[in-house]
Formats: C-alpha cells, structure tokens, sequence
C-alpha cells in the first residue's frame, strides 16, 4: 500500500482554503497549474511511499503510540510558499508548529523503527499543496495572493495514516485519491 501520515484540516477550514484557491485561479496563468481538490488537501507528516502489507500492523501500532504521546494543538492554514521553482504551491501553517514538527518526527520514526525504508531525514517544513506545475512556473503572484490568506484555527486532535492510490486512467487532470486507513487520537484530545 502507497501510505504516509497526515494531519487533515476539518471541512470548515478546507472550505475557506477552496474560496482562497477559486480566487488563485482567476490569475492569469492559472490554467497551466494542476490543482488539487479538497479530498486531497492535507499536511503529510511522513511519506512512507509502497509499504509491504506485513509491516502495516507494527507501523500502526507505532504510530498510535506516537499520537498517544502528543498533546492536540492549535494549528490554522496560514501565508503560502513553493518549492522547485513553481512545481509546487502551497498553504503554509501556523500555530503549534512546534508540536507540528514533532509529531512529524515521530511518524517518521514510527516507520523507521517498523522496518519501512525512509531514505534521508529532511527537517519538516509545513504545508499544504494546493497546485503543481511538471515545469517551472513563476508562481510569485500566487505566493503573493496567499501571504494574506488565514483560515480559522483549529484544536489538531489525531494523526491519520493515509493510503493514496494513484490515477491510472491516463485521464488529463486526474486526482489521486486518499483514504483514511487508521485513525488516533492525540493526548487531551476528545
């Protein structure tokens, strides 16, 4: 299975992300970005990419001791960057980023420990994409048009693992689809 960790925004807040990205899409060029719906928005803690079938029940039970011993937090979708030159755009965060960051640290070492091939730490930079371009963009105004945009704030209260499968239609536009294979609740959440 294709998996990774994740923090979900709740449909409130995804639904201030959708006007925000409606009104990104009005700016000239915005026709030659992919951007990603609503059933895809969230903030991948750890990519864990194809994931034997055997190791998910260590990496599961790892990650539930890991949301167990995070306390919920603060978080609202805040401000936007890129990466790659415009491949990709993105909705920032801020709140407990702290936290943020720790719990992404220990989805990672959730898996590391559960024998799933994590290749090189990199250190964790939130955010949400909301479109890719497979060639470099200028993608200046979008960030621009994004620095003031913040949703409400959100009490973050469990970590969800995520099983994407990938389009094979060959269907221009065509979205990966994610779902939620597990859930845990975060320490004081509930």
């Amino acid at each position: 299975m294709r998996l990774f960790a994740a923090v979900l925004p709740p449909e409130d807040v995804t639904h201030e992300l959708a006007a925000e990205v409606a009104e990104l899409k009005k700016l000239p060029g915005a026709q030659g970005l992919r951007w990603t719906g609503r059933p895809g928005w969230h903030f991948t803690l750890a990519f864990y990419g194809e994931v034997d079938d055997d190791l998910v029940p260590d990496l599961s039970a790892r990650l539930e001791r890991a949301a167990h011993r995070t306390s919920s937090f603060p978080l609202a979708l805040s401000g936007g960057g890129q990466f790659g030159h415009g491949r990709a755009l993105w909705a920032g965060a801020e709140g407990d980023l702290v936290t943020l960051g720790l719990l992404a640290d220990r989805s990672e070492a959730a898996a590391r420990k559960a024998g799933v091939p994590m290749g090189e730490h990199r250190r964790y930079k939130a955010h949400l994409t909301v479109a890719r371009s497979r060639d470099a963009v200028d993608v200046r105004p979008y960030v621009t048009a994004l620095q003031a945009f913040t949703s409400l704030t959100w009490t973050v209260d469990e970590l969800v693992l995520v099983r994407s499968r990938l389009p094979k239609s060959g269907v221009a536009g065509e979205q990966p689809r994610y779902e939620a294979v597990a859930r845990w609740p975060l320490a004081g959440a509930g």
